[in-house]
C-alpha cells in the first residue's frame, strides 16, 4: 500500500541489524526503538501515539518474553506486530451495524475532499454485491456538482440515487458562490427514508456536505441530518494523506456528531499514511473499511491485524485468498490444477488465468500483499499494468496449435506472432521463457513438490531408478581434467554462495521483470499461474 510504503521501508531498516545478535542488550533495544520512534514520526504519527506506542515495546522488550526468547530479535519484531495492531484497533474490529428493521441508515461525514461523494458508490457497490439493495441520497447541496458526481459514480456502480434537489451546478467558467445552498438537505435526507421504507431498499447512504476545514456551520448541518434521520451508522471519511492535521479533524468530528467508525480513503497516495496509525489510537473508533483507488472495488473490509502485517512487510495472504476465491470459479480452478500436474497447461489456460486474477485489482496491489514483496517494490513501480494487454495480443496472434504447444514455435513462428501482435521478437521470447518457468513452477507446487530455487534436480524424480534398478546420473562429470576442475569449482562456488545463476533460456532471469518471492504460500491455480507467468516463476 503505496500510503505505508515509507514506513514500511524504515521499520524493516530498523530490525536488519537486530537478526545478526544471539541476544540483545539494552542499548541494541533502545537502539531499535529509537528508529521506530523516527520512522512513525515522519509518517506524520500523532506524537502522543507515539511516545506511548514506542513506551509499551520498550517495556516488553526489555522484559523476560524477549531476555528467554530462543530468537530474541523475532521476539521484537513480534511485539511491534502486536502493539501495532493495537493503535490500529485491535478488538475493536467490527461490521457494519445493521438495523433489526431495514432500513439501515448509513451517514457519511467529513472533510471537502476527503472522498466521500466516491466512497459512497464503493460502498453501495460493495453492499449490492453483498446481496442488500442500497439506496445513495445526494445531500450535499453545497459543493459544485457533487449531486451530478453521486448520479454519474451510482450509475457505475448500478446503484440508484434519491436527489430531489440539483444542488449547486456550474458548467465552464461559472464560478459558485461560496457558501451557496440550493434547496434543504436536511429535507432531503429525512425524504430519502420515506422513499427507502416505500420501494424496499434495505440500505440508506447518506452522502453530506463538506468544508474546506471544521467551522461550526458544517457541524450544524451534519447534526440536523444526524438529528433527523437517526443512523445506525455514521462513518468519518479521513483522506489518509492528511498529515497531522488528522487527530485534531478527528476529534472535533467526534465532538461534533459523534461519529461510530472510520473509513480510510486514498491509501493509494504517496503521502506518509500517519492518519490510520492515529485516528482508531486517539479517538477509540474503528477503522470499518479502506479505499485504495479510484475504482469501485478498491475498498475493503479494515483488519488491524492484516494492515500490521502489511506495514512490516510481512503480507497479507488472507485478503488475497478471499479475494480470490471470490472472484475464482472452483470448478475452473481444479481443472487449471489437473492440468498443470498432467503438464497439459497451454497458453490459452494461461491467458484465461491471467484475465482472472485481473479482477482482483491491480497487479501492484495484489503483490503488494505477497510477504517480501518491499524489497521489489522499485521494480512494482515501473510496471506497467498495460503489460497483460501485451501479453493477451501475443498469445491471440498465436495459432490455436501453437498456443496448445508452445515448443513448435520457432524462429519464424515467433517474427510472424510479434509482427500480428504489434510488437518485437524479443518480447514473445520473454512471454515464452516467463510462462515456461510459471508451467514448471506450478506443476512442482500442484505435485506437492516445491523444489528449492536454483536446486531444480532435487524433486522428487531426483531419486528414481532406472528400469534396470540403477539410480539416475546424480550429476555427471567431464573426462576432460581441465573442463571437470572448471565444474568442480563452479560447483563448490555455488554452494559457498558465491556463484552466479546461469540457467538457460527458459530460466534466464530478466533484470526489468520483478520475481516472484520464494515461499509463496499455497495459492489458488488460477493465482498463483497467472502472476507466475506473467512476472517470471521460481
Amino acid at each position: 500500500m503505496a500510503a505505508f510504503s515509507s514506513l514500511t521501508d524504515r521499520l524493516s531498516q530498523a530490525f536488519t541489524h537486530l537478526r545478526s545478535k544471539g541476544k540483545l542488550t539494552e542499548a541494541d533495544i533502545d537502539g531499535t526503538i529509537r528508529e521506530i520512534r523516527r520512522a512513525l514520526l515522519d509518517a506524520d504519527v500523532s506524537l502522543d501515539v507515539v511516545r506511548s506506542f514506542t513506551g509499551r515495546i520498550r517495556e516488553r522488550a526489555l522484559g523476560e518474553e524477549v531476555s528467554k526468547a530462543l530468537n530474541p530479535a523475532q521476539q521484537v519484531v513480534s511485539i511491534v506486530y502486536d502493539e501495532l495492531t493495537g493503535i490500529l484497533g485491535a478488538g475493536v474490529d467490527r461490521p457494519l451495524n445493521f438495523a433489526k428493521n431495514p432500513p439501515t441508515i448509513i451517514m457519511l461525514a467529513g472533510l471537502q475532499g476527503a472522498g466521500k461523494t466516491t466512497l459512497a458508490g464503493k460502498l453501495g457497490y460493495w453492499l449490492k454485491d453483498a446481496g442488500h439493495t442500497p439506496l445513495l441520497v445526494a445531500a450535499d447541496l453545497q459543493r459544485p456538482n457533487a449531486v451530478t458526481q453521486l448520479q454519474v459514480v451510482g450509475e457505475r456502480a448500478e446503484v440508484p440515487v434519491y436527489a430531489p434537489e440539483p444542488g449547486v451546478q456550474t458548467s465552464g467558467s461559472e464560478l459558485a458562490a461560496p457558501g451557496q445552498v440550493t434547496g434543504d438537505p436536511v429535507k432531503v435526507a429525512a425524504d430519502s427514508i420515506r422513499v427507502a421504507k416505500d420501494k424496499l431498499y434495505d440500505v440508506v447512504i447518506i452522502d453530506t456536505a463538506g468544508r474546506l476545514g471544521v467551522d461550526q456551520e458544517l457541524m450544524e448541518q451534519a447534526r440536523n441530518i444526524r438529528d433527523a434521520v437517526h443512523p445506525d451508522e455514521i462513518l468519518f471519511v479521513i483522506d489518509a494523506m492528511i498529515g497531522q492535521d488528522a487527530v485534531a479533524t478527528a476529534k472535533a468530528f467526534d465532538q461534533g456528531v459523534d461519529f461510530t467508525g472510520v473509513v480510510l480513503s486514498k491509501l493509494d497516495g504517496d503521502a506518509r499514511g500517519g492518519a490510520a496509525l492515529s485516528v482508531a489510537s486517539v479517538t477509540g473508533k474503528p477503522i470499518l473499511f479502506d479505499s485504495n483507488g479510484e475504482g469501485l472495488k478498491d475498498f475493503e473490509v479494515f483488519h488491524p491485524d492484516r494492515m500490521a502485517s502489511r506495514i512490516l512487510d510481512m503480507g497479507d495472504i488472507l485478503t488475497l485468498i478471499e479475494q480470490a476465491q471470490r472472484q475464482f470459479d472452483e470448478e475452473e480452478a481444479r481443472k487449471a490444477a489437473g492440468k498443470m500436474s498432467e503438464g497439459s497447461f497451454g497458453l490459452d489456460d494461461f491467458l484465461e488465468q491471467l484475465q482472472q486474477v485481473r479482477k482482483l485489482g491491480s497487479f501492484k496491489s495484489i503483490l503488494g500483499m505477497i510477504p517480501g514483496m518491499a524489497q521489489h517494490r522499485k521494480e512494482l513501480e515501473q510496471f506497467d499494468e498495460k503489460e497483460v494487454d501485451r501479453t493477451q495480443a501475443i498469445i491471440q496472434s498465436m495459432t490455436p496449435q501453437e498456443r496448445r504447444d508452445p515448443s513448435i514455435i520457432d524462429g519464424s513462428r515467433r517474427a510472424r506472432i510479434a509482427y500480428g501482435a504489434g510488437t518485437t521478437v524479443s518480447a514473445v521470447n520473454g512471454l515464452l521463457q516467463r510462462f515456461e518457468q510459471a508451467a514448471k513452477m506450478m506443476k512442482r507446487m500442484t505435485n506437492g513438490s516445491r523444489s528449492i530455487p536454483g536446486m531444480g534436480g532435487m524433486g522428487a524424480a531426483g531419486g528414481k531408478k532406472g528400469k534396470k534398478g540403477k539410480k539416475g546420473r546424480k550429476g555427471s562429470r567431464s573426462g576432460n581434467p581441465m573442463k571437470r576442475e572448471a565444474e568442480e569449482k563452479a560447483l563448490r562456488e555455488r554452494l559457498s554462495g558465491k556463484g552466479k545463476s546461469s540457467g538457460g533460456s527458459a530460466f534466464a532471469k530478466r533484470p526489468e521483470t520483478p520475481q516472484m518471492p520464494e515461499g509463496l504460500p499455497d495459492l489458488p491455480p488460477n493465482l498463483g499461474g497467472g502472476l507466475g507467468g506473467l512476472f517470471g516463476g521460481r
